[in-house]
């Protein structure tokens, strides 16, 4: 989860300013997170770039969202918490221990993908 729970911040100094910015802003924070997490954690393998990508076609149907939303997870999440996001997509139940992160992760994929979601 490295990043995920320390990117958590309030973007209301960059509404109005137009989507860019708020890209821009929201990616600084993340990059500056995983800074600060690098060592620690496993990035997502390529095996579950593509298992994300074919779960969420399964869902979406939407090549460009599946697209931006499985490029997005890695630079947001590690290798263990693409597991847990993969199985909710595809209906296991989350644990109760993930819902902040998973609903942080949701919250930070939507900004970057669905930027006026």
């Amino acid at each position: 989860m490295r990043a995920l729970v320390a990117a958590r911040s309030d973007l209301k100094c960059a509404r109005g300013k137009g989507t860019a910015m708020t890209a821009a802003w929201t990616l600084g924070v993340l990059l500056a997170g995983l800074g600060a997490g690098a060592a620690m954690a496993a990035p997502p393998s390529a095996e579950q770039k593509a298992q994300f990508y074919a779960t969420c076609m399964g869902i979406a149907q939407d090549a460009k969202l599946c697209s931006c939303k499985a490029d997005a997870a890695l630079t947001l999440i590690d290798a263990d918490f693409m597991a847990v996001v993969i199985n909710s997509m595809r209906g296991k139940t989350l644990p109760v221990e993930y819902s902040v992160p998973y609903n942080t992760y949701v919250g930070k994929s939507n900004q970057v993908c669905k930027p006026n979601y």
